[in-house]
């Protein structure tokens, strides 16, 4: 147990200081890719696969790892690339997001480096392949690309975006439609989720890329003379993103009087006992794991009652 407060206490100071470890690996070909080491389990050679009948395509066979039955993803596959061969040859590495663990098959895995979100950026408009990227960055002054693991994790299980009946009563629906969200989020696919289920709620959302754009969209209103917590309901912001993430975003506007009352709820695919910790750390009101509709729908529907004096 010591082990992990330890890890815990060790990440938690990167808080509010933009970092992160990126794992870096290779599919075919020389192009490096890398995930956030929060993200992996273990890395291990590729185990012997039982192949499922009707499974995606990506989903080269399911493993016994560990007592527990993981899919196991092909990442070439899923990014439009040929399948890897040879893949006994191949690694594993074993991720969890959203409280699902898979395994990805990827040809070698390289080392873990150190680096801040500053030096993460979005992917460049317009190249055509930025479909599957969510970042990249550079190391050693070679391009790495940051895949898009959610929307290969949506491509493969759909997750239902709808949300139970009796979340949200006619009353809180008909005083949504004043009310303005913010969220912010680098994943095409989560911001897609968000908006959807916010809107079915009623309120109108304000969706952004990342935390440096975020800030700077609060950053502008403020010297406007407005006040971030009168606009919006609350801000909704996903950790991982390129520039500034979702913890120092917050540091920010916490450290802002004049932006300092804007409710803020960080949702996020990253598993971990450390979340807490960060979240506390750095003075978010909430956090919530992705994707969640009826969890996500339910915290909005509290905000509306407070703001309303319900």
């Amino acid at each position: 147990m010591a082990g992990v407060l330890d890890s815990v206490n060790q990440r938690t100071q990167l808080v509010g200081q933009n970092r992160l470890e990126l794992l870096l690996f290779r599919l075919d070909g020389p192009q490096l890719y890398g995930i956030n080491v929060f993200k992996v389990k273990e890395v291990l050679q590729c185990p012997k696969l039982t192949v499922m009948p009707k499974s995606s395509l990506v989903v080269r066979g399911v493993a016994n790892i560990r007592g527990g039955t993981i899919p196991i993803l092909d990442l070439a596959l899923a990014t439009g690339k040929s399948a890897l061969d040879d893949i006994q040859n191949s690694f594993v590495i074993i991720t969890e997001y959203n409280t699902k663990v898979q395994g990805f098959l990827v040809r070698s895995v390289e080392r873990i480096v150190n680096m801040n979100w500053g030096e993460i950026h979005p992917p460049p408009k317009g190249t055509g392949r930025d479909h599957y990227l969510t970042a990249v960055t550079r190391v050693d002054n070679k391009l790495v690309e940051v895949i898009d693991v959610e929307k290969i994790l949506a491509e493969v299980a759909p997750m239902s975006e709808a949300i139970s009946e009796g979340v949200v009563d006619v009353e809180t629906q008909a005083k949504a439609v004043s009310k303005r969200v913010l969220i912010c989020d680098d994943s095409s696919v989560a911001r897609k989720q968000v908006s959807r289920c916010l809107e079915s709620v009623g309120v109108e959302v304000v969706a952004l890329n990342d935390g440096r754009e975020a800030y700077d969209y609060l950053r502008k209103m403020v010297e406007e003379g407005k006040n971030p917590a009168e606009e919006f309901l609350m801000l909704i912001s996903d950790i991982e993103m390129p520039e500034m993430d979702g913890y120092t975003l917050t540091a920010e506007i916490r450290s802002d009087p004049r932006m300092q009352n804007l409710h803020v709820i960080l949702h996020t695919s990253l598993s971990g006992v450390f979340n807490q910790a960060m979240v506390k750390k750095v003075g978010a009101d909430d956090f919530l794991a992705k994707f969640r509709p009826d969890e996500l729908a339910s915290r909005v529907v509290e905000r509306i009652r407070v703001a309303d004096g319900g």
